[in-house]
């Protein structure tokens, strides 16, 4: 730790902030958390970054209050904000800025909330993880500081699937199908039922109309998987298409690093790889054992901002035992072999 900073303070303000929910963790130099705040989506691409960093307030205001902190002073020696949509340079610049500005931490960092899986899931800054949640996106780090990285913009830079991706997918099958334009499949008549309406065709009038919340199509993802195990052709495409996808970006990103042709792990976490369909994970699994036979592929079950945390620990220059300590705060949510 550097001795510049005030030793009276918590080491790490940690903060992994998702599209959905945002947590925020304080924790103390020898790993102890000392407070916990969870609040809710976090876009700074709608809000701008000084607005959406502004509502991470009351949070971290929530665990500094758990720890005892004087309002108005530093929460942490070091702020460690692992944050979704930093998908850029130029967005992670900005968002450093507006953290910076709220003067929580003696220093800041930033960085995209795939770097909190990753750190989640390896004993220190080395690795690449792919998060197939809501969106897809893949992250590769080495102790140097050396990153791997995608812009992961959607399909305009060429990014395929995640949960919002597959059920996209999955309703441009069903209504296919059901006009006589594509390949019969049995996702359109379980998605018109799973929604209480005649038809695929229905759900997607109802979406158009207002009547049915467009953020409800991610209910199609279970019924794609459901569809595939019953053997459904389309829907076995499909997550047959996800698996390698998932697998395109953390080959890349090894043989980036140089990783390739050594043993590295490769975290997976988001929803739809955290739920451990063996349909999708042994697929991703034998995929990626062809491609790189060294890899080390492993679920994260525990919470990103576990990763985010550990960043922290990182820059400040904690040692194994607060590792070990926060991790088992964390417990029974540990990482585990796909």
């Amino acid at each position: 730790m550097n001795r510049q900073h005030d030793a009276r303070l918590p080491g790490v303000l940690a903060v992994d902030a998702g599209n959905s929910k945002t947590d925020v963790a304080l924790v103390a130099t020898d790993g102890t958390v000392l407070g916990t705040a969870r609040g809710g989506g976090f876009q700074p691409q709608l809000d701008g970054a000084d607005e959406a960093v502004g509502a991470l307030a009351p949070l971290v205001e929530s665990v500094a209050a758990q720890a005892g902190s004087r309002p108005g002073t530093p929460v942490a020696v070091h702020v460690s904000a692992c944050l979704a949509n930093a998908d850029l340079p130029v967005e992670e610049e900005r968002l450093l800025a507006a953290v910076e500005a709220r003067g929580w931490g003696t220093t800041a960092a930033v960085a995209n909330d795939t770097f909190g899986l990753l750190r989640a899931g390896t004993d220190g800054p080395r690795g690449v993880a792919v998060v197939c949640g809501a969106g897809i996106n893949c992250v590769g780090l080495l102790p140097d500081g050396r990153t791997a990285r995608f812009p992961a913009l959607g399909r305009l830079t060429g990014d395929w699937g995640g949960g919002s991706g597959l059920a996209a997918e999955a309703m441009w099958h069903a209504t296919r199908a059901e006009d006589g334009r594509g390949e019969a499949t049995e996702l359109a008549a379980a998605i018109g039922g799973h929604f209480g309406l005649a038809s695929a065709t229905a759900v997607a009038e109802a979406v158009h109309l207002g009547g049915l919340a467009p953020e409800r199509l991610h209910e199609i993802v279970p019924l794609l998987f459901a569809a595939a195990g019953a053997g459904d052709p389309v829907a076995l495409g499909l997550v047959d298409r996800q698996a390698d996808e998932i697998v395109r970006f953390a080959v890349v990103a090894l043989r980036r690093l140089g990783l390739l042709d050594e043993p590295a792990p490769v975290v997976l976490g988001g929803g739809v790889l955290a739920a451990r369909l063996p349909l999708l994970v042994d697929n991703v699994t034998a995929r990626l054992a062809a491609a790189a036979p060294l890899a080390e592929p492993r679920i994260v079950a525990a919470p990103p901002v576990l990763g985010a945390a550990l960043l922290g620990l990182d820059r400040i220059g904690a040692g194994a035992q607060a590792q070990l300590r926060l991790r088992a705060a964390y417990e029974p949510e540990h990482s585990a072999a796909a």
